[in-house]
């Protein structure tokens, strides 16, 4: 068995190295692995390593489940940050529809949960993902959350330089309005104020 849970590690580090790699690339202006924007080889090759990390998580999170000790709370705790946050990406994915969320160019969407932040399917993704590793109590599923972790905050920084080129001002005036993840600016559009500060 723990052979078996070694090369799910394996392969799941294998993926998220591949992935993280290939957006740091684009992020650093080596390539343009990411953004995706067409049903090239990159767009399989980022899904094809996403969903590999997919399986070796939950596949170690069934066959680690509970083995690393975290106090019931703790779990707890994960479970309710795995339901907020598979709420807030389940709104965010249907906001923006199948095809961008996959990578395709609809273009720029600023209305809906779009208008609290510029990232909700990772705002929702970052406590989802956290609470899962709590949840499962599984040892070899923290390295791999901390994969899909390092994913969603390095994922805007190769998107916005493509959103700034494709749609220039309009995404420039929403970026100016609207924070990247959350901060107290979210909070003043969700109650419907304007936010004069930074």
């Amino acid at each position: 068995m723990v052979s078996g849970e070694l090369g799910l590690l394996a392969l799941g580090v294998l993926a998220g190295i591949t992935n993280l790699a290939g957006v740091w690339s684009s992020i650093l202006e080596y390539t343009s692995y990411y953004p995706l924007g067409s049903r090239d080889w990159q767009f399989y090759a980022f899904w094809g390593t996403g969903h590999l990390l997919n399986l070796s998580l939950l596949a170690l999170g069934v066959l680690q489940f509970g083995t690393y000790g975290l106090p019931q709370l703790v779990r707890g705790g994960g479970f309710a940050l795995v339901a907020i946050g598979s709420i807030i990406v389940f709104a965010a994915t249907r906001d923006l529809g199948v095809e961008q969320t996959q990578g395709m160019d609809e273009g720029l969407r600023t209305d809906g949960l779009y208008r609290y932040t510029r990232n909700p399917q990772y705002v929702g993704y970052i406590p989802a993902t956290a609470g899962y590793a709590l949840l499962v109590d599984a040892p070899f599923v923290f390295p791999l959350c901390g994969f899909y972790l390092l994913w969603w905050f390095s994922f805007p920084l190769a998107e916005e330089p493509w959103l700034r080129e494709r749609y220039g001002r309009e995404y420039e005036s929403y970026a100016e309005r609207v924070p990247r993840f959350v901060g107290r600016r979210t909070l003043w559009l969700w109650l419907g104020r304007d936010y004069g500060g930074k």
